[in-house]
Parts: C-alpha cells; sequence; structure tokens
C-alpha cells in the first residue's frame, strides 16, 4: 500500500513537471480561466465601427471582428460570445434590444453608451460645420444633459443589466479625447473647440465612472492608452471627419480599438 502511494505521488511530481516544463499547466489554466460565458453590449465603440471589415449580417449595427470584444473573445475562447452591440445605440437601445442573451450564467458584460444620449454626433456635426462660439455652445448643451438626464438613462441600463445577469462582471468603458492639444493640425478646429470637446469626453467619462461604482460595477478608462494617439499626433488611432464614409468619423481605427480598447478590456476583465 505504502508503495502504491509513493507511486501514485511520483508520477503526480512528474506529471506537474512536464506541465511546468512544456507550458501545457499554463495553457490550462489559461483555459480554464477563459471558460466564461460573454456578452458585448453597447455602442458603437463596442460594434467597431471605423475599424472596417463589418460583418454584413449585423447590417447597420456594423459589428466587426475588429472591435474589441470580438478581438478578447478570439485570444481568450469564452464557452460562449454573444455581440449585439451596435452603432447608433443609446441607453434605451441597449435595454429594448440587446440584453436577450444575459443569463444567470452570463460571466462578463462589457459595454460602451451615453455618447449618444448625449447627442455626440450632432455635437461633432455643429463644430465642424458652424462658428466656435456655437460648437462651444453645443459642447456646453451636451455637458448640462450628462449632469441632469444621463445618470438616470446609465441607472437604467445597469440595472437591467444586473437584474439579467445577477453574477456577471460587468465591464463599463469609457469613451477617448479626441484630440492632442498643441498637435500637428494646421486646419479644422480651434484649438479652443478641440479643448472643449476633450473636456466634455472628460465630463462624460467622469458621470459614467460614478454610475458604474455605483452599481458595483469595473470602469475601465481608455484615455491613458489613446493618449498620444488622438486626432492631431503623429500616430493617431481615431478618425478625424471621414467624408468617404462620414459615420466612421470620430471612432476609433482598428489600431484604436486593438491597441487602446483591448488591453483596457484585458486589464479590467
Amino acid at each position: 500500500m505504502k508503495t502504491s502511494r509513493l507511486a501514485a505521488l511520483s508520477s503526480s511530481l512528474l506529471l506537474g513537471a512536464v506541465l511546468t516544463l512544456t507550458g501545457a499547466g499554463a495553457a490550462q489554466a489559461d483555459t480554464t480561466a477563459a471558460a466564461v460565458d460573454y456578452v458585448a453590449l453597447g455602442d458603437s465603440y463596442s460594434s467597431g465601427v471605423g475599424a472596417g471589415n463589418y460583418d454584413s449580417s449585423s447590417g447597420s449595427c456594423k459589428r466587426t471582428s475588429r472591435a474589441y470584444p470580438a478581438l478578447w473573445a478570439a485570444a481568450n475562447a469564452p464557452s460562449s460570445f454573444a455581440f449585439t452591440a451596435c452603432s447608433g445605440a443609446r441607453t434605451t437601445d441597449v435595454t429594448a434590444n440587446q440584453l436577450a442573451p444575459l443569463t444567470s450564467a452570463t460571466d462578463l458584460v462589457s459595454i460602451t453608451v451615453g455618447g449618444n444620449d448625449a447627442g455626440f454626433a450632432d455635437v461633432m456635426t455643429t463644430c465642424v460645420l458652424q462658428s466656435e462660439s456655437a460648437c462651444i455652445a453645443r459642447v456646453n448643451e451636451a455637458r448640462q444633459y450628462v449632469d441632469t438626464t444621463l445618470p438616470g438613462r446609465l441607472d437604467a441600463v445597469y440595472t437591467a443589466i444586473r437584474n439579467k445577469a445577477p453574477s456577471a462582471r460587468v465591464v463599463v468603458l469609457g469613451y477617448p479625447r479626441f484630440y492632442k492639444l498643441g498637435g500637428s493640425c494646421i486646419a479644422g478646429l480651434s484649438e479652443n473647440e478641440r479643448k472643449a470637446i476633450n473636456d466634455a469626453a472628460d465630463h462624460l467619462n467622469a458621470a459614467t465612472a460614478k454610475r458604474a461604482v455605483n452599481h458595483g460595477y469595473a470602469f475601465a478608462d481608455v484615455v491613458p492608452a489613446f493618449t498620444g494617439h488622438e486626432i492631431c499626433s503623429g500616430s493617431p488611432w481615431l478618425h478625424s471627419v471621414n467624408w468617404l464614409n462620414i459615420g466612421e468619423s470620430y471612432h476609433p481605427t482598428a489600431s484604436g480599438q486593438s491597441g487602446g480598447y483591448l488591453p483596457t478590456f484585458r486589464a479590467a476583465a
């Protein structure tokens, strides 16, 4: 009996050594860690608008394999992956159209939302086509919305997620600053406009982070990852005005998804 136990112990130690030397043990650990049911919700920053290679079956939602949720899923092989993020989505669109895959078995959820509620597209249209004073007035209007109305909208989304996926880790990702101030741009918006837009992004992120934390969710700030890669930098990860595909304007490129959003999400998830 003692001999059998000794043999079994020796075999276990030998197997452990082999797994360590070959890396198989680490691979097994990674597979176990990645055995999660993942649902990706949100707006165009999660669907991947701006990264190209859109899945035709997603229609106007413009989901792509180059978006951070798909990149994370490809690298981690979760047990299941539901990708319902959609271009143009507001908070009410998320609750109405995107939550069906959430269940009590869902382990991980990601979401970007709030920018469209605050009038992101209209702000940028105003700033590109109208005067500096009109731009800054529209930015201030958006900030007022973030202060007064958006918190309740975010609360509704976050509560709906928790009700359907009570055990999930929920990662709420923010938005990047658009511009490098004092950068290489010699035309387009004024520095005052660029600063106002950057400040508004910070304002939106702060409001979103507060609501996320109050619901027990993780807030993942992408601003550090995008620093040095804003519009007017030498290596931008964001589209400026794209007249050939206007919907991609002011959205992350494929590099912005893989180099900015993906590592930020990976660290939080």
